[in-house]
């Protein structure tokens, strides 16, 4: 059984836009705590442009910060990175490693979460392993260049039809769309830019806390 988790609000990382608060990692390190003053439950370490070396420093940061409050970590895409780092769990896309694959070098107790857009690709994701679904995006998103198309609340709602598999909306999302989302069936919210590119980002994580937990 994978470590307990919590979707309610699931910070994933920027490197543009944290960068704004500081250099190397101590832009990172001053966003992510303060949404988790504000309330997020999980974090997600995304950067595409690292490279291996830099990608697990940054992760061996982020989880000295988050471990003792009971925060998992998750590293997307990269299962050696989670590991050599000893994060809680992977993010997988639709073109990345199969779940499969990625359970069996992570062995049972990390978190595994999987990208999915529409029933369709649903329908066709191997699963195994699987312990909860991003669903995605809901709204348009310039954070993340091969989205694919906005699926809406509607969308959410079709996957939440098939699956009984915690899942978490992600994509374009702001404090004014939580209650659609977790009305469609969704068990939290995932934000980049409405959390990374804020002003106060410990207000903006209470705020999406809250609506979270009003939709409730």
């Amino acid at each position: 059984m994978p470590k307990p988790f919590d979707l309610t609000l699931y910070l994933v990382t920027d490197p543009r836009l944290v960068a704004a608060r500081g250099p190397g990692t101590s832009g990172l390190l001053a966003t992510v705590e303060a949404a988790v003053r504000g309330g997020a439950t999980m974090v997600q370490l995304r950067d595409p442009d690292a490279h291996g070396r830099a990608l697990v420093e940054q992760a061996r940061a982020l989880k000295a910060l988050l471990a003792p409050l009971g925060i998992p970590l998750i590293v997307n895409d990269r299962v050696d990175v989670a590991v050599a780092a000893d994060a809680d769990g992977v993010h997988l896309g639709q073109d990345d490693m199969t779940p499969a694959d990625a359970r069996a070098v992570l062995g049972p107790h990390r978190i595994l979460g999987l990208s999915v857009g529409n029933p369709a690709e649903y329908a066709s994701s191997d699963l195994a392993g699987v312990d909860y679904l991003g669903v995605g995006p809901v709204k348009a998103t310039g954070t993340k260049a091969d989205a694919g198309g906005a699926i809406g609340a509607a969308g959410v709602a079709a996957i939440r039809a098939l699956t009984p598999l915690p899942l978490v909306g992600i994509g374009g999302l702001g404090t004014g769309d939580v209650a659609d989302v977790i009305r469609a069936g969704a068990d939290g919210v995932a934000v980049v830019s409405a959390i990374c590119a804020a002003s106060d980002p410990e207000h903006a994580a209470r705020a999406l806390k809250a609506a979270v937990i009003t939709a409730r």
